[in-house]
């Protein structure tokens, strides 16, 4: 498992990387700059499985992009973002207890991916592919738990158990992000809107013969608006 994983990052860094080496086509060479913010909903790949619901938290961060050239119709560019991101999941109860849990945990997230941009470069609308590596290190990670006192675990699934009071324990995670949306460039930059899948590689618990998980990683759908603009053209 862990050499596939090697083996699908350096794929998509490769993508990632080719508009930049890239010396075909009609050069570019803009640089833009922004910000973005938007809404994310995640849960857990988790093995033993989990209930769950859609943790729903916040995003936002900077955005740097590098567009290098322009092949036949594809606008090909380099971008890169450093973003807070709220993770996680809600568990599914249905024992009749009335209780709730929520595991949320904040990271920062910085995704390098490889855009290819379709429609007009300059005024007017751009759909817009984008995928590529990411990389996220955990500032914190806390559990939620309401309802009735006390709580009652006792018709839990096993695995449920398992995660009650076990914080997170590895701080850095990496994975594999892509998306796609549409952006309106004006005189006073580019306005855009994306949904975005993330799919972890990398787990958040331990995961040896002896730990209670074979697999735990974070997945997160991102719905984002933002605005760019040229800094160098």
């Amino acid at each position: 498992m862990r050499h596939l994983r090697i083996i699908i990052l350096s794929a998509i860094l490769s993508m990632v990387l080719a508009p930049a080496r890239a010396q075909i086509g009609n050069l570019r060479g803009t640089f833009s700059m922004g910000v973005n913010g938007g809404a994310s909903l995640s849960k857990m790949d988790i093995v033993p499985s989990l209930r769950q619901q859609f943790n729903v938290g916040k995003t936002f961060g900077v955005t740097l992009r590098y567009s290098s050239e322009k092949y036949f119709f594809f606008a090909c560019s380099a971008q890169l973002e450093c973003n807070y991101i709220e993770r996680g999941w809600k568990e599914l109860i249905e024992d009749g207890s009335g209780n709730q849990y929520r595991h949320t945990a904040n990271y920062v997230e910085i995704p390098f991916m490889a855009r290819l941009a379709l429609g007009r470069e300059f005024y007017g609308v751009q759909g817009f592919l984008e995928i590529g590596p990411q990389l996220g290190f955990l500032l914190s990670d806390r559990e939620e738990k309401y309802g009735t006192e006390p709580w009652d675990i006792s018709n839990r699934p096993a695995s449920s158990k398992l995660t009650y009071g076990k914080m997170f324990e590895n701080d850095f995670e990496y994975g594999i992000v892509g998306g796609a949306g549409i952006e309106l460039k004006t005189r006073i930059g580019g306005f855009f809107l994306e949904g975005r899948y993330y799919f972890g590689l990398s787990d958040v618990y331990h995961n040896t013969k002896v730990d209670s998980f074979a697999r735990s990683a974070n997945t997160s759908i991102v719905i984002k608006t933002g605005w760019i603009i040229d800094l160098v053209r």
